[in-house]
């Protein structure tokens, strides 16, 4: 059966060939001379390309030289703490870096002393008692109005007691916590095979990245002498470590708790040499997982336990390994104006530079401009041609495809991946045999990491075992990568550009889209938040793989789009969707979630209705006279509720995608730029 098409999306062909000239918009002559839509515009297409132009100037002007973009990747001030206590334990803590970190987490807190984990939301009793520690390394008195403040409202809510067991294993290090009352962790996990339940690999990668060394540290049990007493953060400082019944013995968590007990005992008993072994083996594998610029994953958190585990190995802090690895850390650190620092959990060079050279393109510039043929240069030099941890899983799989960051060649992205291929379809690059190759690289190694389910996670295939998220260790965040919609979504999209919409793996991915869409026409949104994202990402790849734009679950995504759009004309998402349903759609409006339902309504042939005029409308409108967008709240998701991301290039990239097509046009709509075969029709 053939696909049908509806509301412009045009017919599919069956020509794949790879000639994308004829295939982008006019070229763009530079502001205000782009070609406007073949109907005569009127005031508000005018507003909307005078915005355009505004923010194609301001994202050139962010251009780094060597032709990629990289915003700020704002999180919360747990990772400024960690970087002062990782500094404190390895004894390299100096003023100027203390007083910069303290003046940072001091300009966080909110007026009730606490510390929340994004813009808007509640406070959260891990991040208060890791900033408040922080602060007394910055020699803050506990006296003071706002660590009085942030003491009690600790010891309203529980105390140290009732933090995660990442904040108290923090706390251990110091002997502010004991180590007899964490979970155990025991570095002979690393022998276990992977075909048992709990081996390493599954775990998601960055689990998996964090949780190798921090068996050392579990293991090794260290304390440090504390630079001051904390007994003002627990609720009876008499009785510091209170006793918590166990769960019933028939119930997952009951059985887990029981399991540790027999760990916390297996520690006494465990064979000295046995031990040594896994410890070393440990420290084998994170040494072999080391990046070039001295990083593990190019994200903090599994440096910082890297560094500390080898440390406590007896790795000298002037061993190369240990000196690329501090180095390293420095780079996350973001210096402002004011003197304050910011700790980046991670840096998004990839992400960036392909999602502004997708915008720019959607926005008219001509595919040979110089900026977009730099970043494809750039972008061409981070593919990834060796094997990483994903062949565990896929070990005939030829590597290919693109990371997240400057340096992580053991974990490419599929989301990334994906990405990139859409980005460099958009640009004439002048050796055009180097990006087909690249690009059939990457489309391989995508299709090779398909899960059983038809679907794509981040990372890894097949990483869904239901076993990690139970055990008592992993009270935070997701430890597991399971297929998300946003990911496949995207993996769907690029197949369909490059000419594989019917390919069974592709209709697949489909089937699984199709069966995962929520009963109010949303779907779920894993790496952004949450409906909105997902819902933006699922419907225009829907459309790119040839969906007829009557079919129901588009018709439904686009019922729900209206229905949460906000009185403003923009849509947002509060991260609390990610707990409490009632939040799903709601929030207050922001540009880049404004741009995500835009994104979706269009690719659904929504172009003339009064939501999208209404849409494009609030992004003229609040746009800043230098082209830009203010966008406070987080709306990129690390883990759901857990941790959640400010990428402060968002706010950019995406709401100029979206006025690029509202005045230009889907981009690969009725096959401009490949050929959108569709070999049966889409149920």
């Amino acid at each position: 059966m053939t696909a049908t098409t509806d509301g412009g999306a045009g017919d599919c062909g069956t020509d794949s060939g790879s000639d994308t000239e004829a295939a982008v918009r006019p070229a763009h002559p530079g502001p205000p001379g782009r070609p406007g839509p073949a109907a005569g515009p009127d005031r508000a297409e005018r507003a909307a390309r005078e915005a355009t132009d505004r923010a194609t100037r301001n994202l050139l002007d962010r251009q780094d030289p060597e032709g990629w973009w990289k915003g700020d990747l704002e999180t919360n001030v747990t990772m400024d703490a960690e970087d002062l206590l990782l500094r404190q334990f390895l004894g390299v803590r100096d003023e100027a870096t203390t007083r910069a970190a303290g003046l940072f987490i001091r300009g966080e807190q909110r007026p009730d002393g606490t510390w929340g984990t994004f813009h808007g939301g509640p406070p959260d009793l891990s991040a208060t008692i890791e900033a408040y520690v922080a602060l007394r390394l910055a020699a803050d008195d506990p006296d003071e109005p706002h660590m009085a403040r942030a003491s009690a409202w600790i010891r309203a809510h529980g105390g140290i007691a009732a933090a995660r067991v990442f904040t108290r294993i923090w706390l251990a290090l110091f002997g502010w916590w004991n180590w007899d009352h964490l979970p155990e962790l025991p570095p002979e996990l690393v022998f276990l095979p992977k075909w048992v339940p709990l081996n390493i690999y599954d775990f998601g990668c960055w689990a998996r990245q964090t949780i190798v060394p921090l068996t050392i540290v579990s293991a090794q049990r260290p304390v440090r002498p504390a630079p001051f007493a904390l007994d003002e953060l627990h609720t009876d400082a008499r009785s510091p470590f209170p006793a918590k019944p166990l769960a019933r013995m028939v119930s997952w968590d009951g059985a887990f708790e029981r399991m540790d007990k027999a760990l916390h005992l297996y520690r006494r008993l465990a064979p000295r040499r046995l031990r040594k072994a896994a410890m070393h083996a440990a420290a084998r594998w994170i040494i072999e997982r080391q990046e070039s610029d001295g990083c593990w994953g190019g994200i903090q958190p599994p440096a910082v336990y890297s560094v500390i585990a080898l440390h406590l190995l007896g790795y000298d802090l002037n061993h190369p390994v240990m000196r690329a690895g501090l180095e390293s850390l420095d780079r996350f650190a973001i210096w402002r104006e004011d003197g304050a620092r910011m700790i980046e959990a991670c840096q998004s060079p990839v992400w960036d530079t392909c999602l502004a050279a997708i915008a720019l393109a959607d926005a008219g510039l001509r595919p040979d401009h110089p900026a977009l043929v730099k970043a494809a240069d750039w972008m061409l030099g981070e593919e990834i041609v060796r094997s990483g941890d994903w062949a565990v899983k896929r070990p005939g799989l030829a590597p290919g495809g693109w990371a997240f960051e400057f340096h992580n060649d053991n974990y490419p992205d599929i989301d990334d991946t994906a990405e990139v291929v859409l980005a460099l379809r958009r640009i004439r690059h002048p050796d055009p045999a180097r990006l087909e190759a690249a690009v059939a690289r990457g489309v391989s190694w995508n299709l090779g990491m398909q899960s059983r389910n038809g679907a794509w996670g981040a990372f890894d295939a097949d990483n869904t075992s239901v076993l990690p998220n139970r055990l008592p260790f992993c009270d935070f965040g997701e430890v597991i990568d399971p297929p998300s919609a946003d990911v496949t979504a995207h993996v769907v999209e690029m197949l369909a550009v490059e000419g594989k919409a019917g390919d069974p793996r592709t209709r697949r991915g489909i089937e699984w889209l199709l069966a995962e869409q929520e009963p109010s026409g949303a779907w779920f949104g894993r790496w952004g938040t949450n409906y909105v994202y997902g819902t933006g990402s699922v419907v225009p790849a829907l459309a790119a793989a040839g969906m007829a734009l009557t079919h129901p679950a588009i018709r439904r995504a686009v019922a729900w789009l209206e229905t949460v759009q906000n009185e403003d004309g923009g849509w947002g998402e509060d991260q609390r969707s990610y707990q409490d349903p009632s939040w799903a759609g709601r929030g207050a409006s922001t540009a880049s979630q404004t741009a995500w339902a835009l994104m979706a309504l269009l690719s659904a042939g929504e172009r003339e209705s009064i939501a999208v005029r209404r849409g494009i409308a609030y992004l003229v409108e609040t746009q800043r006279p230098d082209g830009s967008w203010d966008e406070p709240y987080f709306t990129g998701t690390g883990f759901p509720w857990d941790f959640s991301i400010n990428y402060h290039l968002y706010r950019q990239v995406f709401p100029l995608t979206a006025l690029g097509r509202y005045l230009y046009g889907e981009p690969f709509a009725g096959g401009t730029v490949r050929a959108l075969v569709a070999a049966e029709e889409v149920r």
